[in-house]
């Protein structure tokens, strides 16, 4: 019996699927159906945390494309309290430790009105170049106008059953002694240090003392001033214990991921939101981080950070796309080494839809085809693109340079017959490869796996082409004669051995007619490249 397609056939549309079907349960109203995601503003924001905001705006994507209206809500932590020092960060930001990032100048430059702000343009700027769609919202804005002050209020006021709850769900007993709630200290400025003793419902206002706290391994020490705040205006936020819940409430937030690192943050949100706020949590699904090629996690303060605006020097944003598509559950090592495969997949990926390429699992194919269409954001083109090897461009960027470089390569392109007009496309694919060629000038290792068999034919090819008679006779026919030949001898079928090699030289399964372009790559840059394969 064959299968029910939901929507696109991926996993973004179960979601979103999921997700309509919960709220006709609650019995909600399903316009619109608002989903959010968390930019943090305390650091760079790196590929997790893009990530979060992407899959996020592909949910949403994929409750319109069931016929229901939908919003990703990008909304800015900027209130949030600067722990540590960022690596690469100026040292003066010391002085500022404790306070809301959107308090603190902008290290960088100066081109923000402050640090959160430069922060969080980043990841804007990133959606942007993507094609997201998103509202912004920030903290000091949704607070300063007074958008959570219900919440607040009601938790505040719950704070006693509310602290003995968390004890209860992770362990915590911290809120059992103080409010969930951080005042800005109205003399010191900093966040965390002025420890809120009393709700005074009546006014509507919190009473503190800047008593001073523990950040991490360090002490952060109070200015020692007392006073009152009034929950409305800004000048304090909620713990992250509660606060994500008086988010979901007061924006009517559907559904939220979330990693790992915050479950019981999470866990104590959801009971807050259904039990305190009457307000049905948002339906959820936990992702894991993604880890650096030494398998840490991607981290602001360790300075191991690959940022989206990295990644766009080199890859095109349907590569970045797919990257955080593909999948959403699992650890990931990532790394820009992943670049050139993920350019190469997403070429596949179109091919497959276009029908250029044959898919015959069924399965796959309808996986593949909807994930190149929420890449391209449900906005296909009626024809493929022109195709070439990223690889193979970044290869013949290295031999050119100039004000006419990219014309230059184009014409090698057209050449080896792997392209026929310089096309917008093209021209931007030939860029972020030399950018590539320019930043990158160790050879790049595929995942190619060779038997021994293949390993002792290609040592073969190489020892041959190296020989004083047909170095002094080299041609790209007697080249090309060479390849086959040997594999022959070795009874291995050619062919099989001619994808290998343009897999270990261009990682991709054919390109340019092999003998010319290794006369025109050199046997010096041969041998460099198909060497760590075969040793």
């Amino acid at each position: 019996m064959k299968r029910e397609i939901i929507g696109k056939g991926t996993w973004i549309d179960k979601l979103a699927s999921a997700i309509i079907k919960r709220e006709k349960e609650i019995g909600r109203s399903l316009e619109p159906i608002l989903v959010e995601s968390g930019l943090g503003a305390s650091g760079f924001p790196h590929i997790g945390s893009l990530g979060d905001a992407v899959r996020a705006y592909g949910v949403s994507l994929a409750i319109k494309n069931l016929g229901y209206n939908s919003k990703l809500i990008a909304y800015s932590d900027d209130l949030d309290g600067l722990r540590k020092i960022p690596s690469g960060l100026p040292t003066w930001l010391a002085e500022h430790i404790g306070k809301p990032v959107s308090s603190i100048p902008d290290p960088i430059g100066q081109c923000h009105e402050s640090y959160g702000a430069h922060m969080s343009s980043l990841l804007l700027d990133a959606l942007d170049r993507l094609d997201v769609n998103y509202e912004y919202l920030n903290a000091e804005k949704v607070y300063g106008n007074g958008m959570l002050s219900d919440q607040i209020d009601k938790i505040l006021t719950n704070a006693p059953n509310l602290g003995n709850k968390i004890e209860e769900i992770v362990g915590q007993s911290k809120y059992k002694e103080s409010l969930p709630y951080f005042p800005i200290c109205e003399s010191c400025g900093r966040l965390y240090v002025a420890n809120a003793e009393k709700y005074i419902k009546e006014e509507k206002k919190v009473s503190y003392v800047c008593s001073g706290t523990k950040l991490g391994n360090n002490e952060l020490k109070g200015c020692g001033y007392t006073g009152e705040i009034p929950i409305s205006t800004g000048k304090g936020k909620l713990a992250w214990k509660v606060e994500f819940a008086a988010r979901w409430s007061a924006l009517d937030i559907r559904f939220e991921a979330y990693g790992k690192d915050i479950m019981d943050s999470v866990r104590v949100n959801d009971w807050v939101s259904d039990d305190v706020l009457n307000y049905a949590h948002p339906f959820h699904v936990k992702y894991e981080m993604f880890l650096d090629k030494g398998g840490k996690k991607i981290s602001k303060s360790i300075g191991n950070v690959l940022t989206p605006q990295v990644w766009l020097r080199y890859g095109s944003p349907q590569s970045l796309l797919l990257l955080l598509f593909k999948r959403i559950t699992g650890t990931r090592q990532v790394g820009i080494d992943d670049i050139p495969a993920l350019m190469e997949e997403y070429d596949n990926y179109e091919d497959i839809y276009f029908g250029k390429k044959k898919e015959d699992n069924e399965d796959k194919l309808i996986k593949t085809r909807g994930l190149y269409e929420f890449i391209n954001h449900l906005r296909t083109s009626k024809e493929t693109l022109q195709h070439v090897p990223y690889m193979l461009m970044a290869q013949q960027a290295s031999f050119f340079s100039g004000n006419d470089r990219i014309e230059k390569i184009f014409d090698r392109l057209v050449k080896y017959k792997v392209a026929s007009e310089l096309t917008p496309d093209l021209e931007q694919k030939i860029q972020l490869a030399c950018n590539w060629s320019d930043d990158h000038t160790s050879t790049e290792k595929f995942d190619v796996a060779l038997t021994e068999k293949e390993k002792l034919i290609i040592r073969k090819i190489l020892k041959d082409l190296d020989s004083e008679d047909t170095k002094s006779n080299l041609d790209a026919e007697k080249i090309q004669q060479l390849i086959y030949e040997t594999s022959k001898l070795n009874n291995e079928q050619p062919r099989k051995i001619f994808k290998l090699m343009y897999k270990m030289l261009i990682n991709a399964d054919s390109g340019p007619r092999l003998g010319g372009y290794i006369i025109d790559l050199g046997m010096h840059r041969i041998r460099s490249i198909l060497k760590p394969y075969i040793s």
